[in-house]
């Protein structure tokens, strides 16, 4: 990643352009992308654009539509509540994501956090810079893009954080502009992720309480993020192709639309429905369940029509090792990925970018593992003075290819490094 944004960015300097000075800017500026799209630009800056394959998108075949859930009559009908179960299980196999209808959520209350969400944002700038910073260990925050300076191509989109559990903000730390619509949303979201919860605890042929007393819904973050409308939506993405780095997500979207999800090979749209939650799986939950519920890979595109509001309700923790969940293991059904310390995982996950690779938690795989031990085999046991193409593939990942570049003055450790990289892994020495 780091290499490929270097060469970006030696081309754009040839051309006149300093990336770096432009990312400043736009970074002291604490105005975001709406302050981008208020000063009236028609073309996008480069350090948003990413290739036009990335961005291309086919139309959504008919036959393929995420699940919708309807959570009526759940807790007094067992057939009903049966029925559901069986929904959800089937959704996280399959997709990974699903949305839900009658959820118990109110219309006040969603449509109340939209537009507190979209009050903040387009709140005098002056106001919103209080809140603008890069530290991720703060408890509310607003910010364009958190590692801006890491990533490839910036996404096109503004987002206000909330750590809201556990330790959660005082009420006067929230803006005042959203302050009571927040704390209510709040409520109401921690209330349905913890039925969410149950019922994927019985899908995985657990007690319902099982995920709860794991500690599945102690951590919640909830980030509000806003699209402004953009002139060039095909030269950029609202936010670029990735998996959720929990146990579960409540997104509640506007009705501007966007949102996709990568199912069977192609980008399927995920269409609002009036007072509808989308639900969808994390990494976490794709490894406690040993890989039975999907984390799917989803992205949001840039549009003319805007704003989109957006807010993403994730629940996890990361206090804790994780893995497998015992009671799922057989030796039929053995474990597919090792325990993972979630720190870990997390600092992997903030710092390496998901752009068609290996996710995250693939590194993580068991198999993986052992792969990658048989190639630091052959790496020192077999002498390759100049370089050769290795194909490795497995059920764990799409096939990816291995550019081995393995001088023997070279240390073992760089060896491997030289090889691994080009996997978007990440080796410990």
């Amino acid at each position: 990643m780091e290499n490929s944004k270097t060469q970006q960015d030696l081309v754009l300097k040839g051309l006149g352009y300093d990336i770096d000075k432009e990312i400043k800017a736009f970074d002291e500026s604490k105005a975001g992308v709406k302050g981008l799209v208020d000063s009236g630009i028609v073309k996008i800056p480069p350090f948003f654009v990413v290739p036009e394959d990335v961005v291309s998108s086919q139309p959504t075949p008919a036959h393929l539509q995420i699940p919708v859930i309807d959570l009526q009559d759940t807790h007094d009908d067992p057939v009903r509540h049966e029925k559901v179960i069986k929904e959800i299980r089937n959704a996280l196999e399959i997709w990974g994501f699903f949305q839900v209808v009658n959820h118990g959520v109110s219309k006040d209350i969603m449509e109340g956090m939209v537009e507190g969400v979209r009050g903040f944002h387009e709140e005098n700038n002056e106001v919103k810079k209080e809140y603008y910073t890069r530290d991720v260990k703060k408890k509310v925050t607003y910010t364009s893009n958190t590692l801006i300076h890491k990533t490839k191509a910036a996404d096109w989109k503004d987002t206000l954080y909330f750590r809201m559990a556990p330790d959660s903000p005082h009420p006067e730390e929230l803006p005042v502009v959203c302050r009571e619509t927040t704390i209510k949303y709040t409520a109401y979201i921690r209330g349905l992720g913890q039925t969410l919860l149950k019922f994927v605890s019985e899908a995985l042929g657990l007690n319902p309480n099982y995920l709860i007393e794991f500690g599945c819904d102690k951590g919640l973050k909830i980030m509000c993020h806003y699209y402004p409308p953009c002139p060039e939506p095909n030269r950029t993405l609202g936010s670029k192709s990735h998996t959720d780095p929990d146990f579960l997500t409540i997104l509640m979207q506007d009705h501007i639309g966007g949102l996709q999800v990568f199912h069977q090979n192609q980008w399927i749209d995920v269409p609002p429905i009036p007072g509808a939650f989308v639900i969808n799986g994390g990494d976490l939950l794709q490894l406690i369940s040993n890989g039975k519920f999907k984390s799917a890979e989803h992205r949001v595109l840039a549009n003319h029509n805007g704003p989109r509001i957006s807010v993403a309700s994730f629940f996890a923790i990361y206090d804790r090792i994780c893995g497998p969940i015992k009671e799922l293991l057989s030796d039929e059904n053995p474990a597919v990925y090792k325990e993972v310390p979630l720190m870990e995982y997390i600092a992997q996950y903030m710092w390496k970018e998901q752009d068609g690779g290996m996710t995250t938690l693939d590194r993580f795989r068991l198999d993986a593992l052992e792969k990658l031990s048989h190639l630091a085999y052959q790496i020192t046991v077999f002498s390759i003075s100049d370089y050769c193409v290795v194909s490795v593939s497995g059920s764990y990942a799409p096939t990816f290819t291995i550019l081995l570049s393995v001088f023997l003055a070279k240390p073992l450790s760089n060896r491997l490094k030289d090889c691994y990289t080009p996997c978007k892994g990440q080796l410990n020495y």
